[in-house]
């Protein structure tokens, strides 16, 4: 049997059909579809660089994929993601080393001088990146929750001063969102450090998302500012996601990311989701707190890997 790799294609839908069933298959625990994933390719900023892999068998079908770009938000150049996966039915049949080969050859023709890659912490994937020359880093935990059956935390009555509004109440002016996405996510621990500047990119990325869902995201806010908030993303069927949850620097130790999400989460029940899903760095000992607080269980762990080009 041959393998090939070869770019998505945008305007094909058995690919984005094919790509999203693989990452379904591989990754149970985040969410993609068809949509998001051409929405991803025609939207992500230029300087990203990114190139959409897949692998396909003799008879076309996708088996295996490839998410490959420079993280342009970074204030230090040449940092390369390469993110694979190949369908369980479908490994060992030499896909994964063929989208290794083409994600990394097109990253340093961008030059990516320093490689990340997520890979799922079992012992077959983690041989499969030493294999190929990356090393272990920081790791991070897949969560869910049980929307259909789990009892949520009761709701609170907002604090004095303070206020929840749906983030579609921003659907005139986002800005205020994006300054507070861009001021907590500068704190989230990474291998990079991440900088929003680029206001309409983040517009086109995040808001304007075919999965984001302003009106189950929540914000906190106080004396008319957003000061806390959790941001969801649905697809559109059983399943929601948490894609940040954070507090600006001035009102964090209030609890307002906590009543934030807990707002989502019984919005997002009462609108039909049945599953929720969120992810935490395994040393972001707050967050952890709290999603245990609200019922959340593990399901999944990934590992950074890491290979320096020069």
């Amino acid at each position: 049997m041959t393998v090939t790799v070869r770019d998505l294609r945008p305007d094909a839908a058995a690919d984005l059909e094919g790509f999203a069933r693989v990452r379904q298959a591989a990754l149970p625990f985040i969410l993609v579809t068809p949509r998001s994933l051409a929405h991803d390719l025609t939207q992500m900023h230029p300087d990203a660089h990114y190139r959409p892999l897949v692998a396909v068998d003799d008879d076309g079908e996708v088996i295996g994929t490839a998410q490959v770009h420079l993280t342009h938000e970074s204030a230090v150049p040449g940092q390369g993601n390469l993110n694979v996966y190949v369908h369980p039915r479908h490994t060992r049949r030499g896909a994964g080393t063929l989208l290794v080969r083409a994600g990394e050859e097109h990253l340093a023709a961008h030059g990516a001088t320093r490689l990340l890659a997520w890979v799922l912490d079992e012992p077959g994937n983690r041989a499969f990146a030493e294999l190929h020359g990356y090393r272990a880093s920081r790791s991070a935990h897949f969560l869910r929750l049980d929307l259909a059956h789990r009892e949520l935390p009761p709701l609170q009555d907002p604090p004095p001063g303070v206020e929840l509004r749906p983030g579609s109440s921003y659907a005139d002016d986002p800005r205020p969102l994006f300054e507070l996405d861009a001021e907590t996510t500068a704190d989230e621990p990474s291998d990079v450090d991440t900088e929003f500047t680029d206001y309409e990119a983040w517009l086109r990325e995040t808001w304007q998302h075919p999965l984001f869902d302003a009106e189950l995201t929540t914000v906190a806010v106080v004396d008319g500012r957003p000061a806390a908030f959790t941001a969801a993303r649905t697809d559109g069927s059983t399943r929601y996601a948490t894609g940040m949850t954070g507090t600006a620097r001035a009102h964090r130790g209030r609890g307002l990311a906590k009543l934030a999400k807990n707002d989502s989460l019984h919005r997002a029940r009462a609108a039909g989701y049945t599953e929720a899903f969120t992810g935490n760095d395994t040393g972001n000992g707050p967050m952890i707190a709290i999603n245990t607080w609200f019922g959340y269980e593990l399901c999944g762990t990934e590992v950074r890997h890491v290979r320096e080009l020069v």
